[in-house]
């Protein structure tokens, strides 16, 4: 398994498996901590795991936390989806820096996003599964959703928006978000 930085976004990794493949298919680690702490990642600081499963052309996203924020390993491990990070971050050098990428279970890709990103995704198959490996409890109080179609966010999604949730519909704008995340 070998790390990426995200030039985008300050602090944003992706872990790359080596998987090992036969006949029977394959066999891939998807998680070493030895390679999270050799990027300056605790890997004793997550503190949950979740899962969604999002049919093709839901949308899910662009979410973030207000307060300390949250970091958070995401892995598509079935199908596939076109993933966006947003580094909202006031000091980061990448302050306002967006990025792509397409992770897959054929790939078996994490992305680790910093505290202070936003991160949405979209299901480009007919089902996608998505692990997140998240570093706080969850508190619906700090729930913060920007409009996925916002201008000042620019972000060019694949698919016709099938389905998002009522939080995401009524979903703020990139300044009213930025407002509230401070």
């Amino acid at each position: 398994m070998k790390a990426i930085p995200v030039p985008a976004i300050a602090g944003a990794y992706l872990f790359e498996p080596t998987p090992h493949t036969d006949e029977r298919g394959f066999f891939s680690r998807t998680f070493d901590a030895d390679v999270v702490r050799s990027v300056g990642i605790d890997p004793n600081g997550f503190l949950q795991d979740s899962v969604s499963r999002s049919r093709e052309g839901v949308l899910r996203g662009m979410h973030l936390r207000s307060g300390l924020g949250e970091a958070k390993l995401v892995r598509c491990s079935w199908g596939a989806v076109f993933d966006v990070v947003v580094d909202l971050r006031p000091d980061s050098p990448t302050y306002l820096g967006k990025e792509t990428f397409e992770l897959s279970g054929e790939t078996q890709v994490s992305l680790y996003i910093p505290a202070g990103c936003a991160h949405g995704f979209q299901a480009l198959t007919e089902y996608a599964d998505v692990s997140y490996r998240i570093d706080r409890a969850h508190d619906a109080s700090e729930d913060v959703a920007i409009a996925h179609d916002d201008p000042e966010l620019a972000i060019s999604w694949p698919l016709p928006v099938a389905l998002m949730s009522e939080r995401d519909r009524a979903a703020l704008s990139l300044s009213e978000a930025l407002q509230n995340t401070r």
